[in-house]
């Protein structure tokens, strides 16, 4: 009897203790929604540069999730490494984060040491590939609405059609 009251008592303490932390993971894992506030985010660069999302209003930025495997992700990159050449005066970001935690960094460097898109190493927030699949990109306007959200790689034509009306906007006043 009295092992079953330990029991209990220790089940409602673990419940109890856990319950902030499920809180604080309901907030912190909203989802992006196309038309809505894109929810906050940290990216961690392969250089160890911590970003945040929050702080590239004024910015149209993309968010590029792939991997080292992916046919796909390899030809998208240097697609959207000549769009950030050409565009980044007027305001675009770009961000590569790999989907695989356990490359290690000397494999992304000769890659990357090519390309003038931001390599990041990982991304505390709600993004990431969606349904599993890589490619997979997110473009956020410069007030920080989220205006894609899909997987499958960029094209040219793509990117013209979404980033180019984003980039002619302004950007918002404070």
């Amino acid at each position: 009897m009295q092992m079953d009251r330990l029991s209990a008592r220790s089940l409602r303490l673990v419940c109890l203790s856990l319950l902030p932390l499920a809180l604080s993971g309901a907030v912190a894992g909203k989802k992006p929604v196309i038309g809505q506030i894109a929810p906050d985010a940290e990216l961690t660069l392969v250089d160890g540069t911590k970003l945040n999302l929050g702080e590239m209003r004024g910015d149209v930025v993309v968010l590029n999730f792939w991997a080292t495997w992916c046919v796909p992700c390899r030809t998208e990159l240097p697609i959207l490494d000549t769009y950030y050449q050409i565009q980044k005066r007027h305001g675009l970001r770009v961000y590569a984060v790999t989907t695989e935690g356990s490359v290690p960094l000397y494999r992304l460097k000769p890659l990357f040491g090519r390309l003038q898109i931001a390599p990041a190493r990982k991304i505390k927030g709600p993004y990431g590939p969606i349904d599993g699949g890589v490619p997979t990109n997110y473009i956020i306007d410069r007030s920080g609405k989220v205006r894609y959200a899909k997987a499958g790689a960029l094209t040219l034509e793509i990117l013209n059609e979404q980033l180019v009306p984003l980039l002619r906007e302004r950007a918002p006043t404070q």
